[in-house]
């Protein structure tokens, strides 16, 4: 594919004062650079995951960069041969990623270790270890680290209770957290050592810097990694040993794409294999597949084809 696109993915936690008016003002150097994708702008800080031209892409980085507030920001870039995002949307939130925890969770306070690529790997490896996935069931079904605890969890913010329910016996034991870009970690981990957890880890950077060392080559990831934009999945295990681990919604065999369901009122975005989801129309049920068209009438606006439900961020 021609590569004149990029995708970034950041996240900085630093206090801001005024949120509504930062997300105003963020807003508008997007659209003044032509950028689209989902940023969320906290008191507590700025998460966000854009697409638009590398020219424009740069421009910003060095833009954003430029306030002191995130010098220190890492971007990860992906390339892509077009925007990764339909529209653009900037939204002002109580928190970057919705956790809400009954203890404080400050990452620029306390946070697990950080591992590099390499060492994350060798602890793998080493074993003696527990590896908790950091994201929600349906990232973890598309794919994740091998032998990693699926988390019975539809949301972040159903995590706090989760793990004083299934790790309350693992208070002092190791344990190594992962996500997708690595916010969601340093929150969880910040949470965990105010609950007595006392030896935890994350993974520095996220399943996405994971998957570019040009040394570990995301060895030991299965299945490919569910990010929050058009392209719904991406590849992290560049080696030969690579499983996919996806199951079909209807028929359980192997795949690896996810479908949204075609009932309007549902949407359910579910792994379909290319026979199932002829079969079903689509959807994720036979009720959804019997389930009336969305009405529409002449003069409205089409209708959105986004292949994401998910509003997160990573």
């Amino acid at each position: 594919m021609a590569v004149v696109y990029n995708v970034l993915l950041y996240y900085q936690f630093v206090p801001i004062d005024d949120p509504e008016a930062f997300a105003d003002e963020h807003r508008r150097l997007c659209m003044e650079l032509g950028l689209k994708g989902r940023i969320l702008v906290a008191p507590e800080g700025l998460n966000g995951t854009v697409s638009g031209p590398i020219e424009a892409c740069d421009l910003y980085r060095s833009t954003v960069t430029s306030d002191q507030r995130f010098a220190s920001m890492v971007f990860k870039v992906d390339q892509a041969s077009g925007h990764a995002f339909e529209k653009l949307f900037v939204r002002v939130k109580k928190e970057l990623v919705t956790f809400r925890a009954d203890l404080p969770s400050d990452p620029n306070e306390i946070t697990g270790k950080r591992l590099t690529p390499a060492q994350w790997k060798e602890r793998i490896e080493k074993g003696d270890v527990i590896v908790l996935d950091g994201r929600t069931d349906y990232e973890y079904d598309i794919g994740h680290f091998r032998g990693a605890i699926r988390p019975d969890c539809e949301s972040f913010r159903e995590f706090p209770d989760w793990i004083r329910t299934h790790l309350a016996d693992a208070r002092h034991k190791p344990i190594l957290t992962y996500c997708t870009g690595g916010i969601r970690c340093e929150k969880l981990t910040s949470f965990m050592l105010r609950d007595g957890f006392t030896d935890v880890y994350q993974l520095d950077g996220g399943i996405v810097s994971y998957g570019k060392d040009p040394d570990t080559k995301g060895a030991l990831w299965d299945g490919l990694c569910y990010v929050f934009d058009e392209r719904v999945t991406v590849e992290i295990n560049h080696t030969d040993d690579r499983h996919v681990i996806g199951r079909c919604h209807h028929c359980g065999e192997p795949t690896e794409r996810y479908v949204n369901c075609r009932n309007y009122r549902c949407r359910l975005q579910h792994i379909a294999c290319p026979e199932c989801e002829r079969q079903f129309n689509s959807a994720c049920s036979i009720a959804c597949m019997e389930a009336p068209e969305r009405p529409w009438y002449p003069g409205q606006p089409p209708r959105e084809s986004s292949t994401s439900q998910r509003t997160e961020t990573a």
